[in-house]
C-alpha cells in the first residue's frame, strides 16, 4: 500500500515527509516500543498515541518507514524536525488506535502474524 493510501484512508494530515509514494508493507499499532522493538518489520507504518523523541528514535533502529499520531495528537516541533532528519513520514490523524488500525486491515494492510501476511 502506498502512504498515499493511508493518508486517504485514515484522514491523515502529512506533517513530515520527504513523498507520499513509499510503499508500506506492514502496520503496527502500539504504544509500548519494547512491542515495536519485538515485533515490527521493514517498511512499516507505526500507528501510537505517543508523541515522545523515542518514537522517532524507535523507528529508526527498525527501518520503520512512517509514524501516524492518532486521536488528533501532534508532536513536539523537534520531534518533528527528527524525524525529518532521518528520512521518517508523519502523519496525524483524528481516529483512536484502534479504528486507524481496523480501517487499514480492512482496506488491506496487514500487520504481523496476521492472516494477510502469513
Amino acid at each position: 500500500m502506498k502512504l498515499s493510501e493511508v493518508k486517504a484512508i485514515l484522514n491523515a494530515e502529512f506533517l513530515a515527509a520527504e513523498t507520499d509514494d513509499l510503499n508500506i508493507n506492514t502496520a503496527c499499532g502500539c504504544d509500548l516500543m519494547s512491542d515495536v522493538l519485538a515485533f515490527v518489520k521493514d517498511q512499516s507504518l507505526l500507528l501510537t498515541g505517543l508523541i515522545n523523541a523515542q518514537v522517532i528514535r524507535t523507528a529508526e533502529m527498525m527501518d520503520i518507514v512512517a509514524v501516524c499520531f492518532v486521536r488528533g495528537k501532534r508532536p513536539p516541533e523537534d520531534v518533528i524536525e527528527l524525524a525529518k532528519k532521518s528520512g521518517i513520514a508523519v502523519l496525524t490523524t483524528e481516529y483512536p488506535l484502534y479504528t486507524a488500525c481496523g480501517k487499514l486491515y480492512e482496506k488491506g494492510l496487514g500487520g504481523r502474524g496476521s492472516a494477510q501476511t502469513l
